[in-house]
């Protein structure tokens, strides 16, 4: 049984395809195609093997193709800067490195198989290496953005109880000092050309470090991944994703939503602290034996953007949204895209306008997907179906998707509900494991049979999906998760606020930034409300991660509260939307 599991997944896989033939025009084949897939990874739901491994059971078997001569040994990772440099890896050289940094994970950092390590790093080399190192040993990759704070990776060192921590020169200074308090940190790994006292240099010691490494046997269902995600009413949660969920679970996003073969370069412009890079900077496009593109660009600039995919064979692309509106209005009749040829976004919704705008300059469609931290692809646009602009797609295999309503009931086509995926009698595999430590939001995530994602919904009579909003007060921005409670919690902390409340405001385009009602405090009430309003947002930025930070501030008398005293949110943002 588990022999012919890994059978399917490599024909699956790694059998190369002419995308014309796979998604030409017959739309009937594509759903053959499609409907053959879903029964394939549901049985893998009956047959997932005991033990599965991405390293082992993906990428080394890439490699091998390279060394029999099966394949040829194009770059499997290809990273740029805006300083000229340049590292091409083929499969084989990711193994030779991934090894190495794998054996300096268990020997001078001591870690062992089920030990956490946070990396919050940039879109360097390094990570790549680390997160493949980290599935070798067995260790739990936890990213983190470069955005964080020190405040942010305190909670985060405590809440996880890593036993090392990896990072640059530039946030080496915020981890040493909340140190002290961090009773479970065992090494400390800097990513760095020069030495800094009391952290090992993971240059220097890869360098000596042996190439020989035995991956370790993993199961799969051993946990692989955490990442944070922002919740509405307290602090991050964890999710925990195992081996297979993602290793396994992005065969269907890579091969359909993302169309890609083992000829393409795939341009995901994600920032390596976000889910997003891991689902099309790791395993979608190395599950198709496709190229990762990175270019480590300090924040996102159009131009350079539009240059890249004019100078470089870029056949994919993934960027978010907002980045997309901001590419359209940048400009690009003036730019030939001469190997672009697919285009896909997710995070947030797509503005139909902006889909429109991207078409008529660039000639290429968008396919929009809709996934969650928690989650694999739920729906998605691809090739060879309709695209009904301002929807997300239909239902991704292996996940039944419906709406439903307060009782767990399915609603009919066109009824608002809650966005659901089935989650009885059997679990998807590719389905996050549980939120760490907290069996109680575990529990609180399913209703019924179902799976609540917490995000509001339409299907129509096609079965599109159509986003309403967030069921609770999450705000998403530029593609980012934000908590209220956590940019609350920051503006508390300055001595101007009494109270504030945060929500989501309308932009055009961000889609939604975070705005804040503060109620000041007595001996700030004469304050310049301009002056203010830029301290408070600096505040932010200081005391969390940069990305978090209101965007709009609103001085008020009150805040609209409940019978027991908490805040009404809902109101607040109703207003802000124009909503009654």
């Amino acid at each position: 049984m588990k022999t012919l599991f890994k059978l399917r997944i490599l024909q699956s896989v790694w059998t190369p395809r002419s995308p014309s033939r796979l998604f030409h025009k017959d739309n009937k084949r594509l759903v053959s195609q499609l409907v053959s897939h879903y029964e394939s990874i549901n049985r893998c739901e009956q047959e997932l093997p005991e033990h599965f491994n991405f390293a082992s059971d993906v990428l080394d078997k890439w490699s091998q193709l390279e060394k029999d001569g099966k394949r040829p040994a194009t770059a499997a990772f290809w990273w740029i800067n805006d300083k000229g440099d340049e590292v091409k890896w083929s499969f084989e050289e990711l193994g030779f490195l991934s090894r190495k940094a794998a054996n300096v994970l268990s020997d001078p950092c001591g870690l062992q198989r089920g030990d956490r390590v946070i990396v919050i790093l940039p879109r360097i080399p390094e990570w790549w290496i680390l997160n493949v190192a980290c599935m070798r040993t067995g260790i739990v990759f936890i990213p983190g953005t470069s955005q964080l704070r020190a405040k942010d990776i305190f909670y985060r060192l405590q809440a996880s109880k890593a036993k090392c921590i990896i990072t640059n020169d530039t946030l080496a200074p915020a981890v040493d000092s909340v140190l002290p308090d961090c009773q479970f940190l065992k090494s400390k790994l800097i990513v760095s050309e020069g030495s800094k006292d009391g952290w090992l240099n993971f240059q220097e010691l890869l360098k000596v470090a042996p190439a020989d490494h035995n991956c370790v046997k993993t199961k799969s269902r051993d946990p692989m991944l955490i990442y944070f995600t922002s919740g509405s009413t307290g602090p991050p949660k964890m999710v925990e994703h195992s081996h297979s969920s993602y290793g396994v679970g992005f065969t269907v996003s890579g091969r359909y939503w993302m169309n890609l073969t083992p000829s393409d370069i795939f341009w995901n412009t994600s920032d390596t602290g976000w889910v997003k890079s891991v689902w099309s900077s790791v395993f979608s496009p190395w599950s198709s034996g496709s190229c990762v593109f990175i270019y480590n660009m300090p924040q996102f600039e159009p131009a350079t953007v539009a240059n890249t995919l004019s100078r470089y064979p870029i056949t994919t692309f993934c960027t978010a949204p907002t980045a997309y509106c901001m590419l359209v209005q940048h400009g690009l009749t003036s730019y030939k895209f001469m190997s672009l040829r697919h285009c896909v976004t997710g995070g947030e919704p797509l503005n139909p306008e902006v889909m429109k705008q991207w078409k008529t300059q660039t000639g290429l469609d968008i396919y929009e997907g809709y996934g969650q931290t928690e989650t694999v692809t739920i729906c998605a646009n691809v090739k060879g179906m309709k695209i009904k602009p301002g929807s997300m797609g239909k239902a991704s295999p292996p996940y039944d998707v419906q709406v439903i309503d307060e009782n767990a009931n399915i609603l009919p086509p066109g009824e608002e509900g809650d966005i659901a995926i089935r989650s009885k009698p059997t679990r998807p595999f590719c389905l996050f494991s549980h939120y760490v430590d907290e069996p109680e939001k575990t529990a609180a995530s399913e209703r019924g049979d179902f799976y609540i994602t917490g995000d509001r919904g339409i299907m129509d009579e096609d079965g599109y999906f159509w986003f309403v909003g967030r069921a609770d007060d999450v705000i998403k921005s530029s593609g980012y998760r934000i908590g209220p409670f956590e940019v609350e919690n920051a503006l508390m902390e300055h001595p101007a606020v009494a109270e504030a409340a945060v929500v989501s405001s309308p932009d055009p385009i961000r889609g939604e930034v975070v705005k804040a009602f503060v109620i000041l405090s007595l001996d700030f009430a004469s304050r310049d409300p301009e002056k203010l309003t830029k301290e408070l947002q600096e505040h932010v930025k200081k005391v969390t991660a940069p990305y978090k930070y209101p965007r709009k501030v609103e001085f008020v008398q009150q805040l609209p509260k409940t019978i027991s005293g908490k805040i009404r949110r809902k109101d607040l943002k109703n207003k802000e939307w124009g909503r009654t």
